[in-house]
């Protein structure tokens, strides 16, 4: 071993070895050493400086020309070689001489060891001088390194050429060893345009969509929306607006019926407006090529909303009315389909019982606000407005509640409802009035023998509205629906009550109250025995002749 020693790797691992790296390979001249003249072993000498000759030899190529180290001058020491590595089963030897032991004797120096015998030597001019065997036209190219070795590639039986990216030079293992598959340079050229037609179409495809992009961005975001002016068209359309709808979807909407220009209008129209956020769900009547302004003013006003609310406590005449009006259609119209059609539009077996009902359908046009659309008829709403109430009487269990309150059937449970609905203001007054009714239905009741005396059913029979009603007129009014008259329930109900009436009827206050009056037309007072009652009564008279001037 050399005083430098060695590394794992096949290298010597210290720069200054002589076998420090493959010199010989760099492509610039190997260290020479000077032959001894006739062949005679050269003596040991200690070596001294020598003059370094400038490198002038030509490099045929540099692109594996690598920084070679200078070796310092330093007094001759017996050099290690080192077994270099084999490729493709080959030894490559650079050194040109195996490695003879070392037992402390002097052996004869190789003056060439060391030396790249394939290395550009300098052309020399005297005996002994090495000469270039790389240098001429005529010689044979410098070996390819091993690093850049290959082996040679098969060859395409349809091309016969070799494979792609077989570097120059070729290999000298034998061809049959480490087999590589190669594609023909056809192939490859066929596919690489394939390959670049898709890449093509991918980019222009992309800046297409992404300017698309941009350039609706960039107008959504700087430009102004489009908008109509004026009031729109003599021609109207129906646009029906879903519930939960936001205005974005509103716009949409309106902007597919022809009514807006573009949604972004409709809804900057609507956020500048105090009432845009209260628009309802419904049908409305617009025209088209409106204004988002003015299209938002008629969605903002609830008369022009397409949508028929009927009022607790109303009649069944006012309900008529109400339909005919909304839907256009002539005056009687939707009366006389409900009292054609009245079995079929889905009432309870339990609803037309007495032949004296007035109208079937009176109690079953259940209040609420009722959404139309553009195929509404008479004949669809009162369906549904009748399905609304049974659903409703269904939920609050009216059957079991009529035998619990004394009563013969869920019928005048809403014919008592529709009372108290009628005579009633306030939910406090409801369920007094509803105890008032169940106290002058009693057997026992010889105040009034069992007489409800309702000014509110005379009203109806009549058709009126009046708060006053003459002692006269009751007393010759022959009707099953004078209570006055006749003693009991009227036939059927003679109103539409609502939630609030209906719950009243179903919890009565139980406070004993029998009379009621109304003095100043608004605040209703109870009573529990009659005296009080006539005291009440005689005010409300004194009341009514000062307001007529009596």
């Amino acid at each position: 071993m050399t005083e430098y020693g060695r590394g794992r790797g096949p290298e010597p691992w210290h720069p200054e070895d002589p076998l420090y790296g493959d010199q010989g390979w760099n492509g610039q001249e190997a260290q020479q050493v000077q032959m001894p003249y006739g062949g005679a072993q050269q003596q040991q000498y200690p070596q001294e400086p020598q003059y370094q000759e400038p490198q002038y030899a030509q490099q045929p190529y540099p692109q594996y020309q690598e920084q070679q180290y200078q070796e310092p001058q330093q007094a001759y020491a017996p050099p290690q070689f080192q077994q270099q590595p084999a490729y493709d089963g080959q030894a490559w030897d650079t050194q040109a001489q195996a490695q003879a032991e070392y037992a402390g004797v002097a052996q004869a120096v190789d003056p060439f060891a060391g030396a790249d015998p394939y290395a550009q030597q300098p052309v020399g001019g005297y005996p002994g001088e090495t000469p270039d065997l790389y240098g001429t036209a005529e010689a044979y190219p410098p070996p390819t390194p091993p690093g850049r070795r290959h082996l040679i590639p098969e060859q395409d039986p349809e091309t016969d050429e070799p494979a792609e990216d077989t570097p120059e030079g070729g290999t000298d293992g034998p061809s049959g060893g480490g087999r590589r598959s190669g594609r023909s340079k056809g192939k490859q050229k066929r596919r690489s345009g394939a390959a670049c037609l898709i890449v093509a179409i991918v980019i222009v495809g992309g800046v297409g969509g992404g300017g698309y992009y941009g350039y609706t961005y960039l107008k959504d975001r700087f430009s102004t929306a489009a908008d109509y002016a004026g009031e729109g068209t003599d021609e109207t359309v129906d646009v029906e607006i879903p519930k939960n709808a936001t205005l974005g979807e509103m716009g949409r909407i309106l902007k597919k019926a022809g009514v807006v220009a573009s949604v972004d209008a409709f809804t900057a129209a609507a956020q500048a407006d105090p009432k845009g956020a209260s628009i309802q769900a419904g049908v409305y009547p617009l025209k088209k090529k409106m204004s988002a302004k003015a299209c938002v003013a008629v969605m903002t006003d609830p008369s022009k909303l397409h949508v028929l609310t009927i009022p607790e406590g109303s009649r069944n005449a006012d309900v008529y009315k109400a339909i005919d009006a909304k839907l256009g259609k002539a005056a009687g119209t939707t009366a006389e389909i409900a009292k054609r059609e009245a079995k079929n539009l889905g009432l309870p077996a339990w609803a037309a019982n007495n032949p004296k009902i007035k109208d079937p359908l009176e109690g079953f046009l259940y209040p609420t606000r009722y959404d139309l659309a553009k195929d509404s008829t008479p004949e669809s709403l009162l369906k549904q407005m009748v399905k609304n109430a049974n659903e409703k009487y269904a939920a609050m269990g009216l059957e079991a509640k009529a035998k619990e309150l004394g009563l013969e059937n869920p019928l005048q449970v809403v014919t008592v409802a529709s009372m108290v609905q009628a005579e009633g203001t306030s939910h406090d007054d409801y369920r007094k009035m509803s105890e008032v009714i169940y106290n002058r239905l009693k057997k026992t009741n010889d105040v009034t023998n069992q007489k409800l005396e309702f000014d509110s059913t005379i009203n109806y029979l009549k058709g009126t509205s009046n708060i006053n009603v003459s002692r006269e007129e009751t007393r010759k009014l022959d009707d099953a629906y004078n209570t006055y008259f006749y003693k009991g329930l009227t036939p059927g109900p003679i109103s539409n009550p609502g939630n609030d009436a209906l719950a009243a009827t179903l919890d009565p206050d139980k406070g004993g109250w029998m009379f009621f009056v109304s003095v100043d037309g608004k605040t209703t007072t109870f009573t529990r025995t009659f005296a009080e009652h006539e005291k009440l009564v005689a005010e409300f008279n004194e009341r009514q002749k000062q307001k007529n001037g009596g």
